[in-house]
């Protein structure tokens, strides 16, 4: 028998630490590779971990609500064979591991001296760290702010209240000399006070409901998106008569041999990758003063939860898909979104994002961009319109099927002329529907 060490693996792009929320299997209990043990909870998903080997748990390590760093220990679990059987597992789980320390060294490298990863008793992540250089707050300052996180750590959403709030009275300020000044020169202008939100008055009968985990980090990211992005929105009117027809000429049989329902969305997102690839430029993220172009086209979609908050699952690659292809992993998703088993992975990686605002009946948003994208498109519901049809015969009226695509943009990066015409390929793709193609 062997006793191996079971480590919180890897949970995505930017994720430090975890906190768990219940172990699904307890001391003694046989596990299976690739079975469910703990289920975890990041900045970004819930999230089950599965068994990196298979044996019997002999210790837990961590205990519920505890926060983890990513390639603690968490649990050991005794094993089958001698001390010398192959872990090949484990191996695997040990190089993701390293990358990820790697990464937080060089993240950690580049910080300035004065925010330290310990200061006291406290330990500050790569995360609250980058936050605070960001936004030019001190080490004095961070140590000022009140920390919710396990022994007093300061969190994400401590850092992000902190700033949204402003500098609070007690914190320490940095003593700096003032430069000597000619009397003639006019005196300095105070700095500009911070106002804090007003208070809410509640009258008899109000109730007050105190935000889920969820809607602080969607809350968060909305506004950060906005302070980060001046955002641009552009719209299209598109007459998608060719796609209604086609997708009721093919839905009840892609049904009947695929299983999966044939909707609107992955001919929207097959359009939306193909007008990527003529405008490239719209799949960038800015880095600094730097613009990335991404090779990737990851095109994520917003998923409503039945709790009413909104998920966005990554179709990786989405323009290497066929059309059924893309019907099928989007059901897929969707489906796993909304029973909240999709991997960490899946929520991760996005280079543009689309949302259907007309399945709640709206006809046009204005969505706000998914950091640190540039772009986003919402789909409205489509319509039955009067419109003018040319024919060799001259104009008649006629009965034809309209959506309104919104396009919002990052418009340090993204000038109106490639928004505006990025929406308007969409919409020239759609409208342009092959009726005979296949699915």
């Amino acid at each position: 028998m062997a006793q191996v060490e079971m480590v919180l693996p890897a949970m995505g792009e930017g994720v430090m630490e975890a906190t768990v929320l219940e172990w699904l299997k307890q001391e003694g209990d046989t596990i299976t590779l690739d079975e469910s043990v703990v289920e975890v909870a990041t900045d970004k998903v819930d999230t089950e971990v599965p068994a990196t080997v298979e044996g019997v748990i002999k210790s837990i390590l961590v205990q519920k609500d505890d926060v983890v760093q990513i390639g603690s220990p968490i649990a050991i679990v005794e094993t089958e064979g001698g001390d010398d059987a192959p872990a090949e597992e484990p191996l695997k789980d040990v190089e993701e591991v390293a990358q990820t320390i790697m990464s937080d060294i060089n993240q950690a490298a580049s910080f300035p001296t004065e925010i330290s990863a310990k200061s006291g008793n406290r330990f500050y992540s790569p995360l609250v760290r980058n936050i605070a250089k960001t936004e030019g707050i001190s080490q004095e300052v961070l140590d000022s702010i009140p920390g919710t996180g396990k022994d007093g750590r300061v969190t994400k959403d401590d850092i992000l209240s902190f700033i949204k709030d402003g500098v609070p009275q007690s914190a320490p300020a940095k003593t700096v000399a003032p430069a000597p000044v000619a009397q003639t020169s006019a005196p300095a202008p105070a700095p500009k006070a911070v106002t804090p939100p007003p208070a809410v008055a509640l009258d008899n009968g109000d109730e007050v409901i105190e935000m889920d985990r969820v809607r602080k980090m969607i809350a968060d990211r909305m506004v950060s998106s906005k302070h980060t992005a001046p955002h641009v929105t552009s719209c299209v009117e598109a007459d998608l008569t060719n796609v209604v027809l086609w997708r009721n000429k093919h839905k009840e049989s892609f049904k009947k041999k695929e299983g999966a329902n044939l909707t609107f969305m992955p001919i929207i997102i097959s359009a939306i990758a193909k007008a990527i690839k003529e405008f490239p430029m719209i799949n960038v993220q800015v880095d600094g003063s730097n613009i990335v172009v991404k090779k990737d086209i990851n095109i994520g979609m917003a998923v409503a939860m039945p709790n009413g908050n909104l998920i966005v699952p990554v179709i990786k690659n989405a323009d290497r898909y066929s059309l059924s292809g893309l019907a099928i992993k989007i059901q897929d998703l969707s489906i796993r979104a909304r029973e909240n088993r999709l991997k960490p992975d899946e929520l991760q990686g996005g280079t543009y994002t689309v949302s259907n605002i007309g399945s709640f009946g709206n006809t046009i948003g204005t969505p706000i961009i998914l950091q640190p994208q540039v772009a986003i498109m919402a789909i409205g519901t489509i319509r039955k319109k009067p419109a003018v049809i040319e024919t060799p015969q001259g104009d008649t009226i006629g009965i034809r099927q309209f959506a309104y695509f919104s396009h919002s943009y990052d418009h340090r990066v993204v000038d109106g002329a490639l928004g505006g015409m990025m929406v308007r390929k969409v919409a020239d793709i759609l409208e342009g529907w092959d009726l005979n193609q296949e699915v």
